[in-house]
């Protein structure tokens, strides 16, 4: 039987939880591992289901893996075979897609169905396959069958290496301009990356094949310029925290009510995420260069989110926000033009009794304040899951999760620490 949240609502959180590992990055660091026949160390890693089937994909490749610590993994990849990827974990989650890049300059050649993952709307891959070509790599698209359902399966070679090129991706994708990053990594040629994401996990990736022997300049930029190895060296790397999670849990203690010091922020990637709740009447305050403490907030006013990629706020905090609009005061317009997806949890809340109007798949319109009620409720994708867990924590009365395996796969062990600043919430069958 599928796991659910068992949430009864309406109580404040009182109390101290800290940031895990950052998922987004954690995911093409361990890809990233694959370019290098020596052995890399990679701690502070999340425990959770993304990077459980990172490691398991990785390891049917021929990689050894070991765990030697809580958090940590010893990764191996001496001997690799691009060839037993395995289709069905593929299937069933995006990050896989970013061992693509590391499989196609250390071997040469690569086969990959469509990846899976969150339903947030199309998530096409031209802008890796048009990259990958840009390289200099041979890429096919043909259609197979894989547990009796057509998808797309996409073979690429790079029979005369790759790299030396100047690469303009067509738009500010983190997984495609992660994976041009890797796919060069073993090239002795220079190769410029234009329109390229910036995002925080892509700096560290950058920093991460630094540490490997690779050179690069200008990450954190939209133009990066990589001069790679044919030869990486294994190393030692601390996975950062996890902005995402931190303005996840900002954003609940916000919304719920209460007094909750947050640990272990990487409050130098959150700008305009705390000018924006400051601004609004939030009652926020840093403390340090990593704590920050969150109180009852009350009159608070936010007429507009706007996702946006980085700097901007997040697409992956929108659903929070979405959900702490439905308690601020008066009109606050969402919009989210990344993902025609992405706004589909407001219709959970208006089953809440939210006063919502979609507008189109891109924005929506949200009055407040409204008080929500129990009831129960499927999340579509990872960050709906913890904006309904918010939700649940706000409304009157037991509101039900379920599908939670999203949940799982970006939040360790989410209820448990929830528990201990006074959420009532429980998993159960």
């Amino acid at each position: 039987m599928t796991e659910r949240f068992i949430i009864e609502g309406g109580k404040p959180l009182k109390g101290e939880i800290e940031v895990r590992g950052s998922k987004n990055a954690a995911t093409p660091i361990l890809a990233a591992t694959l370019l290098t026949e020596e052995p890399s160390i990679i701690s502070n890693l999340p425990l959770i289901e993304d990077v459980f089937r990172m490691l398991e994909l990785i390891k049917g490749l021929g990689v050894k893996v070991e765990w030697v610590g809580e958090n940590a993994v010893r990764i191996e990849a001496k001997d690799i075979d691009s060839a037993a990827l395995n289709r069905s974990l593929v299937s069933k989650m995006r990050s896989s897609l970013l061992v693509m890049g590391p499989l196609l300059a250390r071997c040469g050649s690569v086969e990959m169905n469509h990846p899976g993952g969150c339903i947030i709307g199309t998530r096409s891959v031209d802008t890796h396959l048009n990259g990958f070509q840009g390289l200099g790599a041979d890429v096919e698209i043909s259609t197979d069958n894989l547990a009796n359902e057509k998808t797309n399966l996409y073979s690429l070679k790079a029979e005369k290496g790759l790299g030396g090129k100047d690469i303009v991706l067509d738009e500010f994708s983190v997984t495609a301009t992660e994976n041009i990053m890797m796919a060069c990594a073993l090239s002795d040629c220079k190769t410029t990356i234009k329109i390229a994401a910036c995002e925080p996990h892509v700096q560290e990736l950058a920093g991460f094949l630094k540490k490997m022997g690779v050179e690069i300049k200008g990450e954190g930029t939209h133009t990066i310029e990589i001069l790679g190895k044919k030869k990486l060296k294994g190393v030692e790397h601390f996975i950062p925290y996890d902005y995402v999670e931190a303005g996840t849990y900002i954003l609940m203690a916000l919304t719920v009510g209460g007094e909750v010091k947050v640990g272990n922020v990487p409050i130098e990637h959150l700008d305009l995420f705390f000018k924006k709740i400051i601004s609004s009447g939030g009652n926020v305050e840093i403390i340090d260069d990593k704590s920050v403490m969150v109180r009852t907030s009350r009159d608070m006013k936010i007429k507009n989110i706007q996702a946006l990629p980085y700097p901007g706020i997040p697409t992956d905090l929108q659903s929070a926000f979405g959900v702490l609009a439905t308690q601020t005061h008066g009109l606050t317009l969402i919009h989210d033009p990344l993902y025609d997806g992405r706004l589909k949890y407001l219709e959970e809340l208006n089953k809440m009794g939210a006063e919502i109007i979609i507008c189109d798949p891109h924005r929506a319109v949200i009055n407040g304040p409204t008080k929500l009620h129990g009831t129960e409720l499927g999340p579509l994708d990872l960050r709906s899951g913890a904006a309904l867990i918010i939700a649940g924590l706000l409304a009157d009365g037991v509101t039900i999760i379920k599908n939670i395996s999203q949940v799982d796969r970006g939040y360790e062990k989410i209820e448990e620490r929830l528990q201990m600043i006074g959420a009532v919430i429980n998993r159960v069958n």
